[in-house]
């Protein structure tokens, strides 16, 4: 019996690949394993209400774009019985890079082909749903400086983290983490679904998508000199054995603060107020995800690679 697909295109996402999409989706799509439709994003939030109006109506509904997109895409099933599949297309793709999608476009639609379809859970903060990881501190600050910025890629990115970094300080949040209640300034606090931000920077090593868990990071005030030793430990996956970090695995959390707090959700800014409740929905989203010959393994160069324009 055949698939049926809607692909929700955002072509305003990440560093040029939308080129010819469109005729490219159509050329690979196997027409014996696919019936397939294509849509395209036309403003922010557009994504979720496609996703939304094809929740139920097709089997798989596909985000081509990053992290935003997928986001947008994926709140709009959960819960449903249609399937999120991923083309990845954006700057960050933390999501795509858990799961192992190949990032060459043509293999990721082979995955759309013949991929297998798994559930995996989802974070809720407030109002907000997280597919991958949400959180508060400095990279929620940058989320919201780099939300105004017309420049986008990793490249931006790592520069207005280096010019905010030196003047950055960290600030105190009250959390209650299953019952238990703590204080302590923090640099920031993640809840990670997914092991990774994006660009294979690990912020909770040992996460699972599917576990029924928030892996809570907790990184404390850290002297300004060790941050370049913790940022290769985001890197070689070994973030959670510094003295500056503790990550605890929680079903639900409440964070407080005096004033708003500024979030960030997949990498997309929010406000959560000045308390979150942020709770695991366990196995609450079908994706798609490769088979094993299909599969990218992680490769620290790659998301400097995928800045390359090398075709598909």
């Amino acid at each position: 019996m055949k698939r049926t697909a809607i692909y929700i295109i955002n072509p305003a996402s990440g560093i040029g690949r939308q080129k010819d999409l469109e005729k490219l989706i159509r050329q690979e799509t196997d027409n014996n394993r696919m019936d397939i439709e294509v849509v395209f994003s036309e403003r922010p939030g557009h994504a979720y209400t496609l996703s939304k109006e094809a929740s139920g109506k097709y089997d798989v509904v596909v985000a081509v774009g990053g992290d935003g997109t997928v986001n947008e895409v994926g709140r709009g099933l959960i819960h449903s019985s249609s399937a999120l599949g991923i083309i990845p297309t954006g700057s960050g793709n933390g999501l795509a890079r858990y799961l192992e999608m190949p990032f060459k476009v043509n293999k990721a639609l082979e995955v759309i082909n013949k991929g297998i379809i798994k559930s995996i859970d989802v974070i809720k903060l407030n109002d907000y749903y997280s597919l991958n990881v949400a959180g508060v501190g400095f990279d929620a600050f940058i989320s919201h400086r780099f939300a105004g910025k017309k420049k986008r890629g990793p490249l931006a990115y790592m520069q207005l983290i280096s010019k905010e970094f030196p003047k950055y300080k960290s600030d105190r949040y009250t959390l209650e983490i299953d019952g238990e209640t703590i204080e302590l300034d923090a640099f920031l606090i993640s809840f990670a679904n997914s092991s990774q931000y994006g660009n294979n920077f690990h912020i909770a090593p040992q996460a699972r998508i599917d576990d029924g868990l928030i892996d809570v990071c907790l990184i404390k005030d850290f002297p300004k000199y060790t941050a370049p030793a913790l940022l290769i430990s985001l890197v070689d996956q070994s973030i959670d054995k510094s003295k500056y970090d503790k990550i605890v695995k929680a079903r639900k959390v409440t964070i407080a603060h005096p004033s708003p707090l500024l979030g960030h959700v997949d990498g997309e800014p929010v406000d959560f107020g000045k308390e979150a409740e942020i709770e695991i929905m366990p196995l609450a989203l079908k994706v798609v995800i490769p088979p094993v010959h299909l599969r990218q393994s992680s490769n620290i160069l790659q998301p400097l690679m995928e800045m390359i324009p090398l075709g598909v």
